[in-house]
């Protein structure tokens, strides 16, 4: 029996090594794929960054975009500077009363 004790001990060791191993190489394979997501989503981002900086206006835009964050977000139309000025600088009375 002291020989059969030594094998069934024998393949106990074997089993709980070759689970570790397993254990460890899915360990590693996750985290290759985890690291594979993250460079992938970084690079899709860096190209949206570059493709947003490509479409931003230059800094000679008008100043009633800079006034008007609602008009850079696209939410409100753009309104031009000379209709907005005109018709409310003070001291000027109202034509339409």
């Amino acid at each position: 029996m002291a020989a059969g004790d030594a094998a069934s001990g024998a393949r106990a060791l074997r089993a709980q090594a070759v689970h570790r191993l397993q254990v460890g190489m899915f360990g590693l394979a996750a985290m290759l794929l985890l690291v594979s997501l993250a460079s992938v989503i970084t690079q899709r981002v860096q190209t949206a960054d570059r493709s947003t900086q490509a479409i931003t206006p230059s800094a000679s835009a008008s100043a009633a975009t800079a006034n008007d964050p609602l008009a850079d977000l696209g939410v409100a139309p753009e309104v031009p500077v000379a209709a907005t000025t005109a018709a409310h600088k003070p001291g000027k009375p109202d034509p339409t009363r």
